[in-house]
């Protein structure tokens, strides 16, 4: 087993007095560990000890079983890159030239960088995929692009770990993508050992080896993904209320409109989600069923329906699940149709809609839905 390349011990950090005591972390090469919670709750307070912009207040940090302290900045330095929240904006700089900034550990005192550091530098931004950036000014790119660049010179320092606050923080949903999937790259390719610290749930959940759950002036909760990202839990370190985290997908939902259902939309297999979100957005509270408890639709009904009529999960729908569904049916003042067919599991669906037609019920068919099912 390889052994833990960054450790902390009974690590205590704040500013003068103490915010988190007893972090107790253990990072190997080729691992990403993610800290996640609330705004203040004292990330970025760890990661700036970590990397020495704060003073560590009590316990160790080591690298490489070294104690952290022990060793001088230019050593620290070809060791540990840093890539922080603060918006870098260097004056007449081409992008070329900030990458080049990660090679000063390696020149001397005037800076001058040979040959080889010149093609450390090509080689970072080529894989970061901004190697057609290098000529242009660092101050007339994009903030993704900018953050590519920035990578690129954490890389030209050629570290065995890289430890980023909130890298993500002002990309767009494409950006984030491509600069998460260029470091699991980088991770696999190089075998560093990654810290970072992520708003972004499903990313953190999709990215992380490790999770770190940062609450109440404490470490509440360590663990791989699926040991941390679930409904419950992410609702406690969150203060969420219930059923507005899905586990499942990674995602949050808007709390429900309270009221009794005015609407009952018959879904299933992901049909019902885009009516659910759009009655939400509308302010119409309404009810769903009749959905099995493995069903695409299930988290998100549970979270946005006022009352969710369900069935077990890989069985036909239950009798009395119908005869529940069809009362339900009856308060509502419509039904919403999204069902864009009727198998021998869920017949109880097309029951149901047959026994609002007949009773008169207005029926309305969501896009894509034929009247004569």
């Amino acid at each position: 087993m390889q052994a833990f390349y960054l450790q902390t011990q009974n690590m205590t950090v704040g500013y003068d007095k103490p915010l988190i005591e007893h972090i107790d972390l253990r990072l190997r090469r080729g691992e990403i560990m993610t800290l996640i919670g609330p705004n203040g709750a004292g990330k970025s307070t760890i990661l700036k000890t970590i990397v020495r912009q704060l003073r560590l207040l009590g316990g160790v940090v080591e690298l490489d079983g070294q104690s952290l302290a022990s060793l001088d900045n230019k050593t620290v330095a070809q060791k540990m890159s840093v890539l922080m929240t603060e918006r870098h904006q260097p004056e007449l700089m081409t992008c070329r030239d900030v990458a080049a900034a990660g090679r000063y550990p390696y020149t001397g005192r005037m800076g001058v960088l040979s040959q080889a550091d010149r093609a450390k530098v090509d080689e970072a931004l080529a894989q970061v995929r901004a190697a057609d950036l290098a000529d242009r000014p660092f101050s007339a790119i994009s903030d993704g692009q900018r953050q590519r660049v920035l990578l690129a010179r954490a890389l030209c320092q050629e570290p065995e770990i890289l430890v980023l606050d909130e890298p993500t923080s002002f990309l767009d949903i494409r950006h984030k993508l491509e600069l998460l999937s260029t470091l699991k790259e980088l991770v696999a390719e190089r075998q560093l050992a990654v810290v970072l610290s992520l708003h972004e749930l499903d990313l953190a959940q999709r990215v992380s080896d490790l999770v770190v759950c940062v609450h109440n002036n404490s470490i509440e909760k360590v663990g791989p993904p699926e040991e941390v990202f679930t409904e419950d839990y992410i609702a406690r370190l969150y203060e969420l209320p219930p059923g507005i985290y899905s586990a499942a997908y990674g995602s949050l939902e808007l709390p429900r409109i309270p009221g009794p259902p005015k609407v009952f939309v018959i879904g299933g297999g992901g049909s019902g989600i885009p009516a659910y979100r759009r009655l939400r957005r509308q302010g119409i509270p309404f009810a769903a069923g009749i959905l099995q408890e493995h069903d695409l639709d299930f988290p998100a009904a549970k979270a946005l329906a006022v009352d969710v009529i369900s069935s077990p999960a890989f069985q036909p729908i239950e009798e009395g699940a119908y005869t529940q569904a069809l009362a339900v049916l009856k308060t509502c003042e419509n039904v919403l149709c999204c069902c864009p067919g009727f198998g021998p599991d869920n017949d109880a669906n097309r029951r149901l809609l047959n026994a609002a037609q007949e009773t008169g019920k207005p029926v309305v068919f969501s896009e894509g839905v034929s009247h004569g099912l």
